[in-house]
């Protein structure tokens, strides 16, 4: 459902320690950590729109590996940038050399080219001032210099106070003197020291388009894991997250990489900091965890910003008031798991009304189980209909299936193994399963969405916008 859709993915993955995967070994931790990233990563290739973006933070322990990885899976030329950020100001004594930085490691299928012409520019906040009573505003100047020698830009400057300038040594001047005689009758040539220093050009406020990124994020700019902290103990008044990112981090990741209403995926949610950035920027947004701090942080901090009760981060930087909406999912266990002797079966966790519906989502059915017509599970259309079953089909029982179905409607049967020829039944379609679903669930052929429950659905609060753009309102 939403492969190729996702315009920006951010992941915090642990750095290297066992406390985020299951059945962890210390003794593989490095392979293992790198074979877990690769499946992961390979997931988010798919999900990526064709001008969507990858931000992941990682700390120096694996971050060359991981660049190599990222390079063979999304291609060298999607690479768009390794972002230094101060993730702390305070010296660290203890250490050899006191680490005060991560990686943000940045990707595009668009490529480097394609991608600066979607993504968006920060805001210059430079001062501008009027010392001149400008009737145009404020203004600041830039130099009116370049780099290098070109002869139609090598020419003499009389300044007001009648001092002839030359550009300065191993430059020229920032254009032709056509075009310099135009700035100054417009007034747009500023000549500092009374009158007697090199010309600027005045650029007035509104005028420039924003400055690009740089890849050095210092904390003031991006906030830092004490910051961070300090969010997190003002929400929940504990701090179990070792190395949480702070809003402002998210923001400027979200901000020059997406616009309003496109898709941020956050696979490694954390304490929610994502998702909750997305939606005060007005993001729709998915998050993925698979820790208890779902329930006991992420739930209760997004209600926090929903409710408007959620006062710190980026929530003044934004006009943030609350309003919108998400919907909660629990991922059901793995459809297939294999037995003792290394073949795939279906999950023991698995009943026939699950399966049914499983396999209804992976086949593109409405999963609409008659009461009274056994061989219904669900439907494509009026006529045609989807039977899931474990049992082995033989002939005299797909036989009075086929009778049953009629000649004027066709039924997909999906079993264990069936005997006979499928020819001999025209309106049926035998498929055996898990071979089948197997192949169903590869990525880029169908999402791997099975079985789903919901929280219940909160009341709408008036005036609330869904996240996921249906004007519902609510929490779910």
């Amino acid at each position: 459902e939403y492969a190729g859709k996702v315009k920006c993915v951010f992941i915090d993955p642990p750095y290297n320690t066992g406390s985020a995967f299951e059945h962890y070994d210390d003794g593989l931790e490095h392979s293992l950590w790198l074979s877990l990233m690769r499946d992961r990563l390979e997931i988010i290739r798919h999900l990526l729109s064709d001008d969507g973006s990858l931000w992941i933070t990682i700390d120096d322990n694996e971050a060359h590996y991981l660049k190599v990885m990222c390079d063979e899976i999304f291609g060298r030329a999607a690479f768009i940038a390794n972002i230094v950020w101060q993730k702390r100001t305070s010296r660290e004594n203890r250490a050899a050399i006191g680490s005060a930085h991560d990686h943000v490691f940045v990707y595009s299928p668009a490529g480097p080219q394609r991608w600066r012409d979607v993504r968006n520019r920060l805001e210059d906040e430079g001062k501008y001032s009027n010392q001149d009573n400008d009737p145009r505003g404020p203004w600041r100047s830039i130099p009116f210099s370049a780099q290098g020698f070109r002869a139609n830009q090598m020419y003499d400057i009389v300044t007001p106070s009648g001092v002839v300038l030359k550009p300065p040594s191993g430059r020229c001047w920032g254009a032709t003197e056509p075009v310099f005689n135009k700035y100054l009758a417009k007034g747009r040539v500023y000549f500092p020291k009374k009158g007697a220093g090199r010309p600027r050009i005045k650029q007035y406020k509104g005028e420039e388009a924003g400055l690009a990124p740089m890849t050095w994020w210092d904390a003031s700019f991006a906030g830092d894991n004490q910051a961070a902290k300090k969010e997190i103990i003002n929400l929940f008044g504990d701090d179990i997250f070792g190395t949480p990112k702070p809003e402002k981090l998210l923001m400027n990741v979200i901000h020059i990489a997406t616009n309003p209403g496109d898709l941020v995926l956050d696979s490694f949610a954390g304490s929610g900091t994502t998702g909750a950035v997305a939606h005060k920027m007005g993001r729709r947004w998915i998050m993925v965890e698979l820790g208890e701090h779902c329930h006991t942080h992420i739930i209760p901090r997004l209600q926090k910003v929903i409710d408007g009760e959620d006062k710190g981060g980026i929530t003044e930087a934004v006009g943030w008031q609350g309003g919108g909406g998400f919907r909660y999912f629990h991922l059901a266990p793995s459809l297939l798991e294999k037995d003792k002797w290394g073949r795939e079966v279906i999950s023991k966790k698995f009943n026939a009304a699950m399966l049914a519906e499983a396999v209804c989502k992976l086949e593109g059915f409405a999963y609409a189980p008659s009461d009274t017509v056994y061989w219904r599970h669900g439907h494509s259309t009026e006529q045609d209909f989807i039977y899931v079953t474990t049992q082995t089909m033989g002939p005299n029982q797909l036989q009075q299936l086929s009778d049953e179905v009629g000649s004027d409607r066709s039924l997909l049967v999906l079993c264990a193994a069936f005997r006979g020829s499928a020819d001999q039944w025209p309106n049926l379609t035998i498929k055996k399963i898990p071979n089948h679903v197997r192949s169903r669930c590869e990525w880029g052929r169908d999402d791997y969405s099975l079985k789903i429950e919901n929280l219940p659905k909160a009341p709408a609060k008036p005036g609330q916008q869904d996240m996921f753009g249906d004007n519902k309102g609510g929490r779910q």
